[in-house]
């Protein structure tokens, strides 16, 4: 490897997560902030967390509330008519 042209590694580079998390890893910077770490990811955490100013998750949820409501009165069982044979008789 020639000497000059390759970047300082640091064998304890820190990794700052925005939740407070605290990493010790090699890397070619000494210090990475970051927003989101494996403590406070939905994905590792199982919790789930929706950022909403404008109300649209809430507008999307009542929406898909209202669909499943009309799937599931498509999906009942309505009686049906009873067809009576008509007779020549009168």
């Amino acid at each position: 490897m020639k000497d000059s042209i390759h970047p300082q590694y640091f064998t304890n580079a820190k990794i700052v997560c925005a939740c407070g998390n605290v990493l010790t890893v090699g890397s070619t910077k000494e210090e990475i902030h970051v927003e989101i770490c494996s403590n406070c990811h939905p994905f590792y955490t199982g919790k789930q967390k929706l950022v909403d100013t404008t109300g649209r998750v809430q507008r999307f949820q009542e929406r898909a509330a209202k669909s499943s409501e009309k799937t599931a009165s498509r999906t009942e069982k309505k009686p049906r008519k009873v067809r009576v044979p008509k007779t020549g008789l009168k």
